[in-house]
């Protein structure tokens, strides 16, 4: 068993991508040899040599191994072999800076680097070890992903549950690779899908530095404001603190798909950002401060009942609803007066959905509707009514619902 083989493995669900090796060798065909040798240089490899303007001869990082042979441009005359011989070497040698090139051969991927400091001794050392701190930085992670993908999708201080399903969707490609000792991950996205959640990202990550230096150099938030514009939110707040929290202090760096290019208004280079532990009051105050003035959303929605409840018979009550179009929330609950609630009654019992009027509160993660009215059945045909009351049946997630209605 190799131990020092990564083990790429998915963010969240599976992935197409989660082992190029599996569909063998990139083509070599296809393969720029500029984009190798930049992925060589990212991952650590060293040019030792080569005739300059024609090849160069490329060492593994940091231990003996077979030395490649890769070309500058296409223009060289054993162009072809030398690729095929370069990429049947990475495929061959388990290396893991072979494997990741590999990875962004064989999917063009832009990188996300975490790294989180840890004092020094023994025990520090062993406590960086433990695998709640590996899961720690593996949340926090996937939080600032998320974060990313929610602004890529829309400007928001505090988002709530609103967006949070096409976000998460849009990190079924994510790569992440091991991450030993709690103190270093890498995640990939393929540029195909991801590069909306990179670009933003970069974006956010910068203007959250700056809104936190200008906290602490002038004591007013207003930065945070302007920020938002960026993607920064209490999201992203929140992952920057799980990141933070437990260690000395965190860098978060990103590096183009080098297949791609850099993305319009993005540095070629983006220089990484450094957050630490006296940062932790400011990004806490932020958070607080974006659910804080996060305002309410006059909604006009259709949904589905789901569930029903009200303390007497007579009366009005609560409903829960499956949204089905008019906001991009899973779940929404509403309290009704006797006569809307009688009418989303009669629609849960012939199967049909309500449209509804309100406010969206953030109050819950933006999943209360308050000032409830004009509730009226959506009219639909047999086949429409069969086809709602089926995926409601397949489609139902109780982690999605509020647990109480309280």
């Amino acid at each position: 068993m190799n131990r020092n083989a990564p083990r790429l493995e998915p963010l969240s669900s599976p992935s197409p991508y989660a082992d190029p090796a599996s569909s063998g060798t990139p083509d070599a065909a296809h393969v720029d040899p500029a984009v190798l040798g930049a992925l060589l240089h990212r991952h650590g490899w060293l040019r030792r040599g080569g005739a300059a303007g024609r090849y160069g001869r490329w060492t593994p990082p940091g231990q003996a191994g077979t030395s490649l042979l890769v070309p500058e441009s296409r223009t060289f005359p054993d162009c072809a072999d030398l690729m095929e011989e370069a990429l049947t070497a990475l495929s061959r040698g388990g290396l893991p800076a072979a494997r990741e090139v590999l990875l962004g051969l064989s999917v063009p991927s832009d990188e996300i680097h975490w790294e989180r400091e840890f004092p020094e001794g023994a025990y520090a050392a062993h406590r960086a070890e433990a695998w709640p701190v590996q899961e720690q930085l593996r949340s926090a992670a996937r939080q600032l992903l998320l974060a990313g993908a929610l602004a890529a999708r829309a400007r928001a201080g505090y988002y709530g549950a609103r967006h949070r399903a096409q976000a998460e969707r849009a990190l079924d490609g994510v790569l992440v690779g091991p991450s030993p000792g709690g103190r270093r991950l890498t995640a990939y996205l393929p540029v195909d899908g991801g590069r909306a959640v990179v670009t933003r990202l970069h974006h956010a990550l910068h203007a959250a530095r700056e809104a936190v230096d200008y906290r602490r150099a002038t004591g007013g938030m207003d930065a945070f404001d302007a920020a938002v514009g960026a993607g920064v939110s209490r999201e992203l707040a929140d992952a920057l603190i799980a990141l933070v929290r437990g260690s000395e202090g965190a860098r978060v760096s990103l590096a183009w798909a080098p297949a791609a290019g850099v993305p319009a208004g993005c540095a070629a280079r983006p220089e990484p950002v450094e957050f630490s532990p006296g940062d932790l009051p400011v990004l806490r105050e932020a958070a607080a401060r974006y659910t804080r003035d996060e305002p309410a959303l006059p909604v006009r929605l259709a949904g589905a009942v789901v569930r029903m409840r009200r303390s007497a018979p007579g009366g009005g009550g609560t409903v829960r609803l499956r949204v089905l179009a008019g906001v991009e929330v899973p779940y929404v609950r509403a309290k009704l007066d006797e006569e809307a609630y009688r009418v989303a009654g009669h629609a849960h019992l012939v199967g049909l959905p309500v449209r509804v009027s309100g406010r969206l509160q953030r109050r819950g993660g933006f999943r209360r509707l308050t000032d409830a009215t004009d509730v009226t059945p959506v009219p639909l045909d047999e086949v429409e009514r069969d086809r709602l009351m089926k995926s409601l049946d397949e489609s139902f997630d109780p982690s999605d619902a509020l647990p109480s209605d309280d």
